[in-house]
């Protein structure tokens, strides 16, 4: 049972502190479990990546293979979500971060192998086959990031996108 009694100056007590220092003890707790809980939430969904779109719309299935999370590729899964872009596109940032360096989706060279590394927001995503404006640096929501780059040129007939993949190869796809 609390022990509760009154002080001088009139202030109630409970097992020696003050309803205020309680309550005030409560609601920092709180609030910062709350904060959180929300913060993703709060960063709400990403933005329009690529210019010329109304939203961020996942490319489906073509003779070179499908976009969404998880899709079969070869022997494997595909660990991204494709967006659907026009080569030569102006891309943006999904989120506010920084760009924390370039991201090359394949071991050899050729005119798509190229990307970034963003973190921010408590995101952290690769984005392949564009040109950045730049490799390391602080961006904001809907800044430009790049150009995209020519697809058909190494792909003919795919249905040009960016590919975007969590660096905890979770699915990206609620964000969009």
């Amino acid at each position: 049972m609390p022990t509760v009694g009154l002080v001088r100056g009139g202030s109630l007590r409970v097992r020696g502190r003050s309803i205020l220092e309680r309550q005030r003890q409560m609601f920092s707790t709180g609030t910062l479990l709350l904060a959180a809980l929300i913060s993703p939430a709060l960063a709400g969904p990403w933005a329009i990546i690529c210019a010329g779109k109304s939203s961020n719309e996942i490319r489906t299935c073509d003779a070179h293979g499908c976009g969404q999370y998880t899709a079969q590729r070869n022997q494997k899964l595909h660990q991204g979500v494709d967006v659907l872009c026009s080569d030569g596109s102006t891309v943006y940032a999904p989120f506010t971060g920084k760009i924390m360096g370039q991201e090359k989706p394949y071991k050899n060279k050729n005119a798509i192998n190229n990307g970034v590394r963003i973190s921010g927001r408590g995101f952290c995503i690769k984005m392949f086959y564009i040109k950045p404006i730049k490799y390391k640096g602080s961006i904001k929501k809907g800044e430009k990031l790049g150009t995209l780059l020519p697809l058909q040129k190494v792909y003919p007939g795919i249905q040009s996108h960016i590919h975007i993949e969590n660096c905890d190869l979770s699915d990206p796809t609620v964000y969009l």
